[in-house]
């Protein structure tokens, strides 16, 4: 088949930002998603994104769909045809359904026996008529939560639409779109090139765009080149290191159709006020890129993105640092008024914030994490009164005027005042690291003080809500449980913690006395242990291994973790498939023969065969060799040396028979294999593991 480049380009009003590159991904997963399923065969899909256009171009479109046999299956032959070989009524109705007649129908013989079959060359469509229909579903299926109507259209979009670029090859596709007549021509930048652009043909699309219209029509290009001219600017210019925030990033692509990286200054009055704190200021509010000496230190400049090529960037500089003086301002003035107050003085003013309607104010949970963390310290060799003091005030810097204005510092900013009121330096830092760690791959508290205010934090939300029936479910997860049980977990197993999850939802489950639900702590622990599922899914680990660790439900996160490196160690030795699958018989008949109530003493003078007493011995052997492994948690050594335990395990398989005659025999035999299968057990169920 004939192939040619398909191009569609709708021209907006500018979108919004964060949202540009999701509806952009969007629309070439549509386009694309719609042409397989048609079955147009095509080489690549191409998404271009800029805050005025989103244009999608396929390359090597094939002109049509493939021809496709059809086959319809009639009624059986003996149904077809009466006894004199004439057609019936349900041959006659089946053959003009189709618009044939009987004559041009074929027969099919199955094992089940024979049938009339119809059967043709079902002929494909041209791709020019399927692909109005496939951009409008594809444009349908964008994901916005909210669509606007403009003037007196009906249309409905993200934002009003203007243009439509509708090609296949060199030739225009004569179908609107969205209420808009298809064209070759497109429109450059709003100021560089306001005017309307041909696109000869798809592959001069970006093109065009960049040469004549002042537009850089490829998102990640744009991205690129935004990366690249900050970066240099800062060097150039005052020899430091601009600092690129990723979303940030994406943010100010998605602003920018022609990015020109221009550099501003502001005074140095306001580097007292914390980094962050000017930080915030100027990414969230004016998308401004910050910069470092090499020591790391805030230099008092910022990297802004004009979308034009000005006759005098001067001017464009000097309106950015009139813009950003006053929000600099702001900030300084919230810094010098906040520290005027102590934290220890705004803890009342926690009272009628209320964290959850059933489980009282911001004050009351504060009251219970302090007594928690207290405990968490203990427990952990760190100090209980250092704990409970940062408890207390780790809410408090949300009723300061900074945390007000910028929501994202909090715990930042507590850290700070802390300081500036004296406070132990631990305890400053654990108002900080009581949110750590606030997303995937963050960092964790460095200070046992602030591990033990984070955890508690956490499982006091956790105990809490469960505790009301206020699971997460579904989707919905408004408090962020999910989040929560994952970072304890973090915490305890990469700082080494000797927790017990349900030692600590218990000491929480203590602190309410306005629970509803029984047996909240061990819920809240079983949901915990859950997650653990997707926390090793995704460092590779399988669903097999870590149930069967979870098999024996081990509570203290730091043993679960390393039983189930232990296990996942295990599950590569030549030897585990086959002790998978012995254990798996050998649970089997102990579950048959009675299950907890068969003992593990084995007699020597009933044993018979040479295998069941070379596998006594054995036992017995690595018995005294692993349960000092066990006991020092070294499960992977342990589970490495009863890896030895393969072949007089497959020997008295092979060899004895376990359900013997003799009552006193086969229970001893039971006995042994008990025995046997709980030094696996004080690791993990391995009957879980796939076996040979």
């Amino acid at each position: 088949m004939a192939t040619q480049d398909f191009l569609v380009e709708l021209g907006t009003e500018e979108l919004p930002p964060k949202a540009l590159k999701p509806l952009s991904d969007a629309f070439a997963e549509g386009i694309r998603s719609g042409l397989e399923e048609a079955g147009i065969v095509f080489d690549e899909v191409e998404a271009f994104a800029a805050p005025r256009r989103l244009a999608v171009r396929v390359r090597k479109l094939e002109d049509a769909q493939p021809d496709k046999p059809v086959e319809k299956r009639g009624p059986a032959i003996k149904a077809a045809f009466d006894d004199d070989g004439n057609p019936t009524k349900a041959l006659n109705g089946f053959a003009s359904s189709l618009g044939v007649t009987p004559e041009q129908l074929d027969t099919l013989e199955t094992d089940k026996g024979a049938w009339v079959v119809y059967r043709t060359v079902e002929q494909g469509k041209a791709t020019v008529e399927l692909l109005p229909q496939l951009v409008e579903q594809a444009l349908a299926g964008l994901p916005i939560p909210k669509r606007m109507r403009w003037g007196a259209h009906r249309t409905e979009f993200v934002r009003p639409v203007h243009w439509l670029v509708f090609m296949y090859g060199n030739t225009v596709i004569n179908a609107p779109i969205m209420g808009l007549e298809p064209g070759n021509t497109t429109r450059g930048h709003r100021f560089h090139c306001p005017r309307t652009l041909i696109v000869p043909t798809p592959n001069d699309y970006e093109i065009v765009l960049k040469q004549e219209g002042y537009v850089i029509a490829d998102f990640a290009e744009r991205r690129a080149v935004i990366r690249q001219g900050v970066a240099e600017i800062a060097e150039k210019e005052v020899g430091g290191k601009a600092v690129i925030d990723e979303d940030l990033l994406d943010e100010v692509t998605a602003l920018n159709e022609w990015p020109v990286p221009l550099l501003g200054r502001f005074e140095e009055r306001f580097l007292e006020v914390p980094a962050e704190a000017l930080i915030s200021s100027m990414k969230e509010h004016q998308k401004y890129f910050h910069v470092v000496d090499r020591d790391g230190k805030m230099l008092p400049v910022f990297i802004t993105l004009a979308n034009l090529e000005s006759k005098d960037p001067s001017q464009v500089i000097a309106g950015n640092e009139k813009v950003i003086r006053p929000r600099l301002s702001d900030a300084a003035f919230f810094y010098e008024t906040d520290r005027k107050t102590r934290l220890e003085d705004r803890i009342d003013q926690l009272k009628p914030i209320v964290f959850q309607e059933k489980l009282g104010s911001i004050h009351d949970k504060s009251v219970r994490v302090a007594a928690l963390a207290a405990r968490i310290a203990g427990a952990i060799n760190s100090d209980p009164a250092l704990a409970e003091r940062a408890a207390m005030l780790g809410k408090t810097d949300l009723v300061t005027e900074m945390v007000l204005e910028f929501t994202d510092l909090q715990g930042i900013m507590g850290q700070y005042y802390a300081a500036n009121d004296g406070e132990h330096e631990d305890v400053a830092k654990a108002l900080n690291e009581q949110y750590m760690p606030r997303f995937a791959g963050d960092d964790l508290p460095s200070t046992l003080t602030g591990c033990a205010v984070a955890i508690a934090d956490r499982i006091d939300s956790l105990v809490g809500l469960f505790g009301i029936n206020q699971p997460p479910s579904g989707t919905r997860d408004p408090f962020g449980l999910r989040r929560a049980s994952l970072g304890v977990l973090r915490i305890i197993i990469e700082r080494e913690l000797p927790l017990d999850l349900q030692q600590l939802c218990d000491w929480a489950e203590q602190n309410f006395s306005q629970l509803t639900e029984a047996n909240t702590a061990s819920t809240v622990v079983d949901y915990m242990l859950e997650r653990f599922r997707a926390h090793y899914e995704e460092q590779g680990i399988s669903a097999e291994v870590y149930l069967a660790v979870h098999a024996r439900r081990p509570t203290r996160p730091l043993d679960f973790d390393r039983r189930v490196k232990a296990v996942d160690a295990f599950r590569k030795l030549p030897e585990a498939e086959a002790l998978a699958a012995a254990n798996k018989r050998v649970s089997n008949i102990l579950t048959k023969q009675g299950g907890d109530s068969i003992g593990e003493h084995v007699d020597n003078a009933l044993l018979q065969d040479k295998a069941e007493i070379a596998l006594s011995e054995q036992v017995s052997a690595q018995a005294e060799k692993v349960v000092p492994l066990f006991d020092q948690g070294d499960y992977a050594t342990a589970l490495s040396s009863l890896a030895s335990l393969r072949a007089p395990v497959d020997a008295f398989f092979d060899e004895v028979m376990v359900m013997a005659d003799d009552e006193a025999v086969r229970n001893n035999r039971l006995a042994l294999l008990n025995r046997l299968r709980n030094l696996f057990l004080r690791v993990a169920d391995i009957s879980v593991l796939p076996g040979a």
